[in-house]
């Protein structure tokens, strides 16, 4: 007989994983702050060091479909704990990194690990709340956002006293521990909750779709154009970020906002992490009430206005510190978009599934990475800006005016189907 779960065990599930996407989140959002001082021990050139990001990020999404095979097959305790092992590993391969050779390895390590923890704890929300998809998968995408936001600071102190050597090996250990023993509290459902259509005023399927049904569809593709145009813009501001901040003049000005006074590339980290944090959760709730599509137009919109801001005003600390928090606080909520159209279009049964074939779209937005920074040293960072603001109006365009009608009459023809089926099923 299947197990029925108390309805609290859904909320501690979601609370676990944001907790876990909480420990892995200083492998990408923290790695600015490690880039210069590298390339000042080791003169290796900050393209070269970026292609360690542009690894990390590749393996922890093309590797996503694979990690949640074996999810679907031993459940997420397993994978998780494994995740953290290896996150644990990556840090501390950075930490004694002395050629580009091993710091790409410690790279390509740590996004194993960090897509074991992300691909599997977003799909279990999404199992966990058919209902509420936008608001899971936010919620739990939001611990990835903001979980940095809490250790920028202590990180930011260390390599200043200590060097960056022993930033990566305190926290990496620390980090790895919290996941391992996370995972002992993650599980699945269950018994699937039915979605509760009077609740959700939103087109969703009523089929099931495999990951082989779902990527022979052009809706798929059309999602996935769109997750590599807006996740292109985030990853390079992400990683470049700290560079910016220094070619701009205003990485080390103190900055007073919020009651809290510090240098502004610090505090831009600290409350982009702050937004991202915010915004993916907010973003999935306003698409569970207006629709994905709609709310992805206003996001990539207000995204590319955030980067105008940044081109004409970059220079002054208090602007750049606001408008980076601006532009982390829409661009974020692709981790929660995207996830919640794929299961609405798709179906709960495969979720994890669906969801991790769609997230690699984040892996080949990855390889834009190292490019930004050639186009920088060539044509300037307002190069960078003005690809990364035409990537976030296409994307609102086609979000808006190709995948919601596309989406729209994908459900329809299902809709229309299934009667047709069932009544040739019964048919002598």
């Amino acid at each position: 007989m299947e197990r029925r779960d108390p309805p609290s065990a859904k909320w501690w599930q979601l609370a676990f994983g944001v907790l876990c996407m909480a420990m892995i989140a200083n492998l990408q959002y923290g790695w600015t702050l490690f880039v210069d001082p590298i390339d000042a021990r080791h003169h290796w050139g900050r393209a070269a060091i970026q292609l360690a990001f542009t690894l990390f990020v590749a393996t922890e999404t093309w590797l996503v479909p694979i990690e949640a095979w074996f999810v679907d097959r031993y459940g997420p305790r397993i994978v998780v704990a494994f995740g953290g092992v290896m996150i644990a590993l990556a840090w501390v391969l950075d930490a004694y990194a002395e050629s580009l050779a091993m710091l790409y390895l410690a790279a390509i390590v740590g996004g194993i690990g960090a897509g074991s923890v992300y691909g599997t704890c977003v799909g279990n929300a999404l199992k966990w709340f058919p209902h509420r998809r936008g608001l899971a998968a936010g919620a739990t995408a939001a611990g990835f956002g903001a979980g940095a936001a809490v250790t920028v600071i202590p990180i930011a102190k260390m390599i200043a006293t200590s060097g960056y050597q022993s930033a990566f090996l305190t926290f990496g250990l620390i980090q790895g521990a919290a996941v391992v023993v996370l995972s002992v509290f993650l599980r699945k459902p269950g018994q699937t909750a039915p979605v509760q259509r009077k609740r959700l005023a939103l087109p969703q399927t009523s089929v099931d779709r495999s990951p082989r049904e779902a990527v022979r569809t052009p809706v798929f593709w059309v999602m996935y154009a769109i997750f590599v145009m807006v996740a292109s813009g985030g990853l390079m501001a992400a990683a470049q970020l700290a560079p910016i901040a220094h070619d701009f003049k205003v990485a080390d000005v103190p900055v007073s906002m919020f009651g809290l006074t510090m240098a502004t590339l610090t505090l831009a980290i600290s409350l982009d992490r702050i937004f991202d944090g915010f915004g993916r959760p907010f973003f999935g709730w306003v698409s569970d009430n207006i629709g994905r599509e709609n709310t992805m137009f206003i996001a990539f919109s207000i995204a590319a206005f955030a980067v105008v801001l940044l081109i004409a005003y970059g220079t002054i600390p208090s602007v750049f510190a606001l408008a980076s928090a601006l532009y982390f606080g829409v661009f974020g909520e692709i981790y929660s978009l995207f996830p919640a159209t794929c299961g609405d279009t798709f179906g709960s049964k495969f979720a994890t599934s669906n969801a991790g074939l769609l997230y690699t779209a984040k892996g080949t937005a990855s390889f834009l990475v190292p490019f930004a920074s050639l186009l920088s040293a060539a044509y300037g960072w307002y190069a960078v800006f003005a690809l990364v603001i035409g990537l976030n109006v296409t994307a609102a365009a086609l979000a808006m005016f190709v995948l919601k009608p596309m989406r729209a009459r994908y459900l329809a023809e299902e809709t229309v189907a299934l009667p047709l089926a069932a009544g040739a099923a019964r048919s002598p």
